[in-house]
């Protein structure tokens, strides 16, 4: 991998984190259509440790008021009852499904989910239960239960699949189970620090040995280089997709979802572009 390589995969990945297009599907496709070739799911796992610290950043005394809460709870029967108590611990169960099935099919998310066959069509697909569930959201609540959480959590882990996209999967469940959008897209947010630290750190070695799973591998250096453009670039968009799904619909990352795929689509289908 070149610097400039990093630095553009870095661009990507911080412009596309937080909104519902998958990241991994379009650090995927950019490495493969500009640069010939896969920079794999472990340096795609570790850069995303940028946005995600952009994430906790940008919602630090939220995050520090659900951990002081959190742990109050754990001795304090008052603590128990606050809001942020239940939220610390929704964040924790949601984080499972994907945690568990990260570890049990880790090989093939390094290897054959990274098919572009696969990412065009998951894109087009999931474009439409994104649509679906934006239509016909009721929006009629602000506030968590048990049930949208293990909903947001299992969609979540569909995102293991380059195309689905985290965001776009667990804010898909939350307009489908009734949340309105800004409460959804806050706790996509929170739901995501866990699992995407966990698989960033998990991948670190890869890096530092060889990425198995990409083709043009890149050094620690160039790592970071592109882990710090994430964030500076994920900052500015956590802002931005906040302000705008208080007021918009979520249509026009439908169309852009389903237009990428169809383009990849006939690209793979006349052979321009390999699918492995």
């Amino acid at each position: 991998m070149t610097w400039f390589q990093a630095v553009v995969l870095g661009i990507v990945q911080g412009l596309t984190e937080f909104l519902p297009v998958s990241s991994s599907a379009h650090i995927r496709i950019v490495s493969e259509l500009w640069f010939g070739d896969d920079a794999g799911a472990s340096f795609t796992a570790v850069i995303q440790l940028g946005t995600e610290l952009a994430v906790v950043i940008y919602f630090a005394k939220d995050i520090w008021r659900l951990l002081s809460v959190w742990f109050r709870g754990l001795f304090s029967a008052s603590a128990r009852r606050e809001p942020e108590y239940r939220l610390a611990w929704y964040v924790i169960i949601g984080s499972l499904p994907i945690a568990v099935l990260g570890v049990l099919f880790q090989d093939q998310i390094k290897s054959s989910l990274r098919n572009l066959w696969i990412t065009a069509i998951v894109l087009m697909v999931f474009a439409v239960f994104l649509a679906v569930a934006d239509e016909t959201a009721k929006l009629a609540r602000d506030r968590l239960t048990l049930r949208d959480t293990l909903a947001m959590g299992f969609a979540q882990a569909l995102a293991l699949i380059p195309g689905v996209s985290r965001s776009g999967g667990t804010l898909t469940a939350g307009l489908a189970v009734g949340l309105q959008r800004e409460p959804a897209t806050r706790y996509s947010f929170l739901l995501a620090i866990p699992s995407v630290f966990g698989a960033g750190l998990f991948s670190i070695p890869d890096i530092v040995e060889g990425d198995p799973s990409g083709r043009f591998e890149a050094s620690v250096p160039q790592t970071v280089v592109a882990t710090v453009v994430a964030f500076a670039v994920g900052y500015a968009c956590v802002a931005w997709l906040l302000r705008y799904v208080s007021k918009h619909s979520f249509m026009v990352f439908v169309w852009y979802r389903i237009a990428v795929g169809a383009v990849l689509c006939g690209l793979l289908a006349t052979g321009v572009v390999s699918p492995t």
